[in-house]
């Protein structure tokens, strides 16, 4: 998707080149470019191997990651230097492990039927009578079965089994909740050369194939080259500075451990380890031009510094994993693959019809995922960010920053009757009294969008010397952002919101882990809140945003030293309070020698419940009256709240309450060469 008002990409051409001219021009008038081979100065280059292998609970192997990675260094002429990182992967997980992540995963499935017990034995698909209480995929209500209910014979209910069959699937959201009278779908789990069902490219993920699965780094974006740019510094006159840095890149604003609120200028591969690495080894490097107006001290200031920040890569979002691997973000990956499928296939349904108590079989275009709309590029879509940094004269580190960009989350936006087939009568829209004519409305059939952002905020710095602690704040305010919405038609909202997080960190003598050598103690609280907030009490339950109106989220790490230093024992722990999920994840680390780390930890999750996420899922949205209506006169595309976990409650129940079940023990093994 692109931008295509003409005014807004001229204006942002011209502001595009003005910043750089302005920048650049006087330095580039007194030095050249890069010379490459004039300078004698020899390669640097340190290469490191690592092995991660983790053992999940009811899993098995997890993860069998072995990565090389080189970095490298030279001084090219004219004081430029070129500095760079190559990394590959190879993650074994996929054959060691192949009935769980590969080729093997996943079986047939049987989907629930909470109100079997009033219904006939009539056959299904399936070849099996309809009132069990939990059918086979294939097995609930369809086209025969809908026409002696007295609906239309040109109802579109039924699909295809033999292009659909039910076998390398497993059922949406079964690691982390069970149906419990919600919806669910069956979701292939297998990589996309042995199953292409439901897969779709969501920006880099959704439709690999186990090789691109076992070796993430090789493709078409050529991810092995992590990072590689160029740099100088040009001296101005008055003693100012010009640091120019062009290439692949990370550019981190924020000072944050585990979740963001200013660093968001690269996207973030959670498919590698969720938020649980460290965001330089997750962060997504990107093709970016960066300028640094170094204007040193003032009357009232230490030090003072503008940068400019243009990121002109292809637009790329975040990998939230694909499903079928041991990593995805909010089972987010899985929910995309289980509506890609029943939007091209069809599937069953559980607990659908007849007041959302009996599974019932969708055909092809009638729910789910239809598109995907990945911005192409141009320069209206590009991003651009400039940041102000200070130090007072009293030593407050500050910043402000501002920033606009493509949204790295996906935004699903109902298309309603775009296209899509009404399984009640066989064609498009509602067509019987005395809704006929009725537009569609709160449909669950969807295209995927990322919207344009627009940030601002600011960053502090303090050091609070009577307590020997520094203390970090982080604050943004964004713009554009899209939620989850049933109350809506289109079924999503734009709204403004606002992050924060305050962390301290101090080093602090505890006798019980260490009488020589302080420990490190950093805390950190995130707050988010969502303006213009939407959420009503429908008859059967609650309509509007699942996600909170107002969040926190708090993280401890306690870090020791011992041993000189060579042995570092931590434990980090998080907890989501209005999901109610948290996770501790203890480790020791281990410095053998200068060349080899040697990594024991754990990571383990725990969530009270899932009933606080159980939400809207829109059986009861009305779009089709008066086949959907739950009440006499109820109007298209208002709800009345029927829900359960699928599809809303992830996220309320967040990255941490999704993988609560997902406990693992790892080992990992560093050696630099």
């Amino acid at each position: 998707m692109q931008e295509t008002n003409q005014y807004k990409e001229h204006h942002l051409k011209v502001g595009v080149i003005a910043v750089w001219l302005a920048f650049a021009g006087q330095a580039m008038a007194a030095s050249s470019l890069p010379g490459l081979g004039e300078d004698d100065s020899p390669w640097n280059v340190h290469t490191t191997y690592e092995n991660h292998t983790v053992h999940r609970e009811n899993a098995g192997l997890a993860k069998f990651r072995n990565t090389l990675q080189a970095e490298f260094d030279k001084r090219l002429g004219n004081d430029w230097t070129l500095q760079g990182t190559l990394r590959g992967t190879w993650d074994g997980v996929y054959r060691m492990n192949s009935d769980e992540y590969g080729k093997n995963a996943g079986g047939p499935v049987t989907i629930q039927n909470s109100g079997y017990a009033a219904l006939p034995p009539v056959p299904t698909n399936a070849g099996t009578p309809l009132n069990l209480p939990n059918v086979p995929f294939g097995g609930g209500i369809n086209n025969p079965i809908a026409t002696a209910l007295g609906l239309p014979p040109t109802n579109a209910f039924g699909f295809d089994l033999t292009r659909n069959p039910n076998q390398g699937m497993r059922v949406l959201g079964d690691r982390w909740h069970a149906t419990e009278g919600g919806v669910g779908f069956g979701v292939p789990v297998r990589p996309c050369d042995y199953d292409k069902r439901g897969c779709k490219d969501f920006g880099g993920y959704g439709d690999k194939k186990l090789s691109e699965l076992e070796a993430p780094e090789f493709n078409d974006r050529l991810d092995f080259i992590r990072e590689v740019y160029t740099k100088k510094t040009f001296h101005l006159d008055g003693g100012e500075q010009l640091f120019v840095k062009v290439g692949k890149q990370q550019v981190v604003w924020g000072r944050t451990d585990l979740f963001r609120v200013l660093d968001v200028i690269n996207p973030v591969d959670y498919s590698r380890n969720n938020i649980y690495d460290e965001l330089s080894d997750i962060r997504i490097p990107m093709w970016i031009a960066q300028a640094e107006y170094r204007m040193g001290a003032s009357d009232s200031m230490q030090d003072r510094n503008f940068q400019v920040v243009w990121n002109f890569d292809k637009f790329r979002p975040s990998n939230l994993g694909q499903c079928g691997t041991p990593n995805v973000m909010l089972d987010a990956g899985c929910l995309f693959r289980s509506m890609s499928n029943l939007w091209d296939n069809g599937g069953t349904v559980a607990n659908f019809a007849n007041g959302g108590t009996v599974a019932t079989d969708f055909g092809p275009h009638q729910a789910g995922i239809r598109n995907v709309y990945l911005p192409e590029w141009s320069l209206s879509n590009t991003q651009l960010g400039v940041k102000y940094e200070g130090v007072s004269k009293d030593g407050l580190s500050f910043s402000l920053n501002a920033l606009t960009y493509r949204s790295q989350l996906p935004s699903l936006r109902a298309i309603n009757g775009n296209g899509t087939i009404n399984p009640f009568t066989g064609v498009n829209g509602n067509t019987t009294p005395p809704y006929a004519g009725t537009p569609v409305s709160n449909l669950i059939a969807f295209d995927v969008h990322f919207p344009r952002v627009n940030l601002v905020g600011g960053s502090m710095d303090l050091q609070l010397e009577d307590l020997g602690a520094a203390v970090r704040l982080e604050a943004a305010l964004t713009e554009g952002e899209e939620f989850a919405n049933t109350a809506r038609s289109q079924l999503y909202s734009k709204n403004n919101v606002f992050r924060s997080v305050i962390g301290v960190d101090r080093p602090t003598f505890i006798p019980l882990i260490s009488t020589s050598t302080a420990t490190l103690i950093s805390a950190q609280l995130f707050y988010q809140h969502i303006f213009d907030h939407e959420l009503r009490d429908g008859p059967l339950g609650r309509v509007g945003m699942p996600d909170w109106e107002d969040n926190y989220l708090g993280t401890l790490m306690i870090k020791g030293f011992l041993k000189n230093g060579t042995v570092s024992p931590q434990v980090v722990l998080a907890r989501d309070f209005k999901a109610k999920a948290f996770a501790v994840a203890p480790q020791v680390e281990w410095n053998v020698s200068n060349d080899l780390k040697l990594t024991l930890g754990a990571n383990y999750k725990g969530a009270n419940g899932d009933e606080h996420y159980k939400f809207d899922d829109c059986r009861s949205c009305n779009p089709y009256g008066p086949f959907t209506n739950y009440a006499a006169g109820q109007p298209i595309g208002q709800s009345f709240g029927l829900g359960g976990v699928e599809p809303l409650g992830r996220f309320r129940a967040g990255p941490i309450g999704t993988a609560f079940k997902e406990n693992d023990i790892y080992f990992k093994l560093n050696y630099k060469f």
